[in-house]
């Protein structure tokens, strides 16, 4: 996979060139790795970015037994570039301005080992200007506690599942809400202030590397959310699904409904009682088709959803009717690895 994406990244013969030294190779952990990628990827002279799992010694690891802090593992990047354009010191600047080295207990919002930083030398050139690095800004007094990311010889990296691959393009709006939330850039700023890498101000604000909604969909999703239309009923992915789990935006990725609120209202539709949460959606007046009905839009992705009626059973006696264009469903078993862990509560018993 690591190959794969690098070639359709750069269209290069990748492998040549890390062996040619064209291409060199550099990795870091300093936290979620979603949010390592992204400033990363948006640097002159990086070829591609690759999130995965290394520092520990379990072969092959998943998102779960990485995340659960046991296997010695981090969340890490390799990053891939051409030294011609950026130094390997050029790197180890601008992970400097990317993470708090001195958190012993994770990165921001993030707790634990797995999400500690680290330096992932790969010979002993890159060691000297790692310690050197590490050394100065330890010297420098920008801290009032000391530097404690860790050096370390690199081990085998294991890339990470495809979802977390450039997660920052496929879900930029619950991206944009994960780091918003997670304090990393309320930190960055005040430690650095005004010398942030002008790249990574330009990645965080720029609206130009999202994806093209119309790439990313297919034409009925684009239609629904995007113009508002809606999908027959009976022939839908959804309408009849009766597997636990959670339904999401399929722009966005915000949660929007749980399967235990959702009942067979014979129209054809998926259809809710209630919401996953009392904020999860925006209603809005809608007087199309000479008649005014309350329509249904996500709060972040501002996708058309479908509309409310007050025809449905208890215990709230309304009808979110939905369009399953609109949703991408998790199911229960997948919440963890897809991120919707704080939802697996809905089904304890």
């Amino acid at each position: 996979m690591l190959i794969e994406k690098l070639a359709e990244k750069r269209r290069v013969d990748t492998q040549m060139d890390v062996q040619n030294g064209k291409i060199k190779i550099a990795t870091f952990a300093g936290g979620c790795f979603w949010c390592m990628e992204a400033p990363f990827e948006k640097l002159s002279g990086v070829v591609a970015v690759i999130s995965g799992y290394t520092g520990g010694d379990e072969v092959d690891p998943g998102y779960e037994a990485v995340s659960s802090g046991q296997t010695g593992h981090l969340e890490a990047i390799e990053v891939y570039y051409d030294p011609k354009q950026l130094s390997y010191k050029d790197l180890l600047d601008f992970f400097w301005r990317q993470i708090d080295p001195t958190d012993t207990g994770g990165s921001f919002v993030d707790r634990g080992p797995h999400y500690r930083s680290a330096i992932f030398f790969h010979d002993e050139e890159q060691k000297r200007q790692a310690t050197a690095s590490k050394e100065g800004l330890d010297r420098s007094g920008r801290y009032d506690k000391p530097v404690v990311t860790e050096i370390q010889q690199v081990k085998v990296f294991y890339p990470a599942e495809e979802y977390h691959q450039d997660y920052y393009k496929k879900s930029p709006i619950r991206y944009k809400i994960y780091r918003a939330g997670s304090g990393r850039d309320q930190y960055l700023e005040t430690v650095w202030q005004n010398e942030k890498n002008q790249e990574d101000k330009a990645m965080l604000n720029s609206d130009h590397d999202k994806p093209s909604l119309k790439e990313r969909l297919t034409p009925l999703q684009y239609k629904v959310t995007q113009e508002d239309g809606t999908e027959p009923p009976f022939s839908n992915a959804y309408w009849d699904n009766k597997e636990e789990g959670i339904y999401v935006d399929i722009v966005s990725g915000e949660a929007l409904f749980s399967s235990q609120d959702k009942f067979d209202s014979k129209t054809g539709w998926p259809s809710f009682t209630r919401t996953i949460a009392p904020d999860a959606v925006v209603e809005k007046k809608d007087r199309s088709l000479f008649m005014v009905r309350i329509e249904v839009r996500s709060k972040a992705g501002d996708s058309h959803l479908g509309h409310l009626f007050d025809d449905g059973p208890e215990p709230t006696g309304l009808r979110y009717c939905i369009n399953s264009a609109a949703l991408r469903f998790i199911p229960q078993t997948a919440l963890r690895s897809e991120g919707y862990e704080t939802f697996s509560k809905l089904f304890a018993k």
